[in-house]
């Protein structure tokens, strides 16, 4: 078996294809340059004309001055439209509507987020018109996978709407309501890039059919997200000035995680050979001997009752746990915790070369919100040779996992979606084992890479952004890499960017020696990665920290200044208004 091809990972692009997209961005660029100043003036006629206009409508003035004269309905989506990267179908896919008739962004940006759900209702609810008959197994599960992520996207897509009608113009201007639909509009990118990646592991001549089919739902939804991103934050800034602090609790946990989870979070340890205890009774407990309510973890999941608004917890107790778990998109605020990441442990050996898509081979899968797991371990043990076999796999949003591990070899830890934040925890692989496109911040983690296979190399992260407006990236923060064994020869490197617009940071940590000198490695081989990518490095310590030879790549800032890297700690980078309490916590402000 020739060992090279686990390299091509997860919807990987080949290298005429990298090469044409590097031209491509060149000319981007250019682009970009002239018309920034042309899109601020945009962006502030539209805000000031938006206001202007309301300020004279509400004149008691006899006169009751007409709004200026290029302040009209077209005028006003052509201005809105050009801040997205397919501004011809966002004017005419909104213009097509009778109600288009408004000047108001935020009314337009509604209506951009009815013709981006009513263009995947195509998908949703017809599945027909995606699913064509074939006896290809692969194809089949690889279609299954774009069936469950299109129903997750969908969701998200009414769930902005939801957003933007309930509460008012008070509700809608609040900053982190804003920031709640930036997140589940990149979701919803995501989620459509996830069927085309599982699309292209079976066959990357047939993911070019699927790009033409979706075309118009994946512009659609990069509109909306570019109009609430550029536009409607803005607003929000103009009406209401905010200053983001994103800031930690005293207790060193985000101030969304509520007080009952809290205590069974902040549970004293005792010595590491006692069973802890927790002061609040669970609601379920798993034993595989019998003594507890369920003898496996799928059984008490099906007891979890949907989008629930109130904590499931869930006990595990000591013992492996050989069946492989999914949590769905209605499984809401589930806590599931171990007797310890060492002692309560998940095991499944799904994988890719076995015929199973890279997403559904998670040990361990979770996607409603709100889920929160503590001292258990999570493993897939197919092996190096069987190329993706994902141990753990979240897009649950406001997501903590604490004190838990997760293990295997090529792509153990899929963060896929959503906002996330991971403490204290061990994470181990070879080659792009932490992976995804989430809002993601590990805190003083352990991060192991080992041995890969014969002639491979091992790579920590693959970040995959595909659109510049998602709010989505890896942050690794004051967290330890090292070995998990000696024998580590390989070459090793931080990562290599898996889509265009790639983001991580990795600051604040200790790095060891295994570390290639050149930190990063490319996608294509010997091919640099497009200038859009944002990879950087911020105060780390240890021998493999070293700067003076990384990659010279135009995307790669080998030392952030203060400011760009505090837009990357846990309270920046996953926030929110509802699960971030602005009064009678203690703040941490610095890195």
């Amino acid at each position: 078996m020739d060992s090279m091809k686990s390299f091509k990972g997860y919807g990987k692009v080949d290298e005429l294809e990298e090469q044409a997209f590097r031209k491509k961005t060149r000319k981007r660029i250019i682009i970009v340059v002239v018309s920034s100043v042309v899109l601020l003036a945009v962006i502030i006629g539209v805000v000031a004309g938006t206001v202007i206009h309301r300020k004279n409508s509400s004149s008691s003035s006899s006169t009751n001055p007409m709004p200026p004269s290029d302040l009209t309905p077209s005028a006003s989506l052509k201005a809105l439209c050009s801040v997205t990267q397919y501004p011809n179908s966002c004017f005419s896919s909104i213009s097509s509507l009778e109600t288009s008739n408004t000047t108001d962004p935020k009314l337009l940006f509604k209506l951009s987020l009815q013709v981006a759900i009513n263009e995947l209702s195509k998908f949703v609810q017809n599945p027909e018109k995606l699913f064509a008959k074939t006896n290809n197994t692969r194809l089949n599960e690889a279609l299954k996978v774009c069936q469950g992520v299109f129903d997750d996207a969908f969701d998200r897509l009414n769930e902005s709407l939801s957003a933007m009608e309930v509460g008012g113009a008070e509700k809608i201007s609040s900053a982190s309501n804003i920031d709640s639909i930036k997140t589940w509009l990149s979701t919803t990118i995501t989620d459509q890039e996830t069927c085309l990646d599982a699309i292209e592991e079976v066959d990357s001549k047939l993911v070019s059919d699927f790009k033409t089919m979706m075309q118009n739902s994946t512009e659609l939804s990069s509109n909306s997200l570019a109009i609430v991103a550029k536009i409607i934050s803005l607003l929000t800034n103009f009406n209401i000035p905010i200053h983001h602090r994103r800031l930690m609790g005293f207790d060193g946990f985000p101030d969304w995680v509520g007080p009952e989870e809290r205590r069974l979070l902040q549970e004293k340890k005792t010595d590491t050979n006692t069973t802890t205890t927790t002061t609040t009774t669970t609601t379920v407990v798993v034993a595989k001997d019998g003594t507890g309510d369920f003898r496996t973890i799928n059984e008490a999941v099906a007891a979890v009752p949907k989008k629930s608004t109130t904590r499931f917890v869930i006990h595990v107790k000591e013992g492996t746990y050989v069946e492989n778990v999914v949590l769905d998109k209605n499984k809401w605020n589930v806590m599931i915790y171990g007797d310890g990441k060492d002692k309560t442990i998940v095991s499944g050996s799904k994988n890719f070369i076995d015929g199973t898509p890279t997403f559904a081979t998670a040990t361990f899968a979770v996607a409603g919100k709100g889920f929160i797991a503590k001292d258990i371990g999570f493993i897939n043990t197919a092996g190096a040779a069987k190329h993706q076999a994902v141990a753990f796999r979240s897009g649950s949003d406001m997501s903590l996992m604490y004190r838990c591990s997760f293990d295997a070899f090529q792509d153990t830890l899929y963060a896929h979606s959503n906002r996330q934040f991971y403490k204290e925890c061990d994470i181990t692989g070879t080659i792009d084992f932490i992976f995804g496109n989430a809002a993601v911040v590990f805190q003083h983690c352990n991060i192991y890479p080992r041995q890969p296979l014969p002639n491979q190399f091992s790579t920590i992260t693959a970040q995959g952004k595909k659109d510049t407006n998602q709010v989505t990236g890896i942050s690794i923060q004051k967290c330890t890499f090292a070995p998990k064994d000696a024998n580590l020869t390989a070459d090793t490197y931080l990562g290599r960017p898996w889509k265009e617009f790639s983001t991580t940071v990795i600051m604040q940590s200790t790095i060891g020696s295994f570390l290639n000198p050149l930190g990063w490695k490319e996608w294509v081989p010997g091919v640099e990665p497009s200038r859009s990518i944002f990879y950087a490095e911020y105060q780390n310590s240890g021998p493999g920290s070293s700067v003076t030879k990384r990659v010279n790549w135009a995307g790669y800032r080998p030392s952030l200044g203060d400011d760009d890297a505090e837009k990357f700690t846990v309270a920046s980078f996953i926030q929110g208004e509802d699960w971030l309490p602005q009064t009678s916590v203690d703040f941490d402000s610095s890195l």
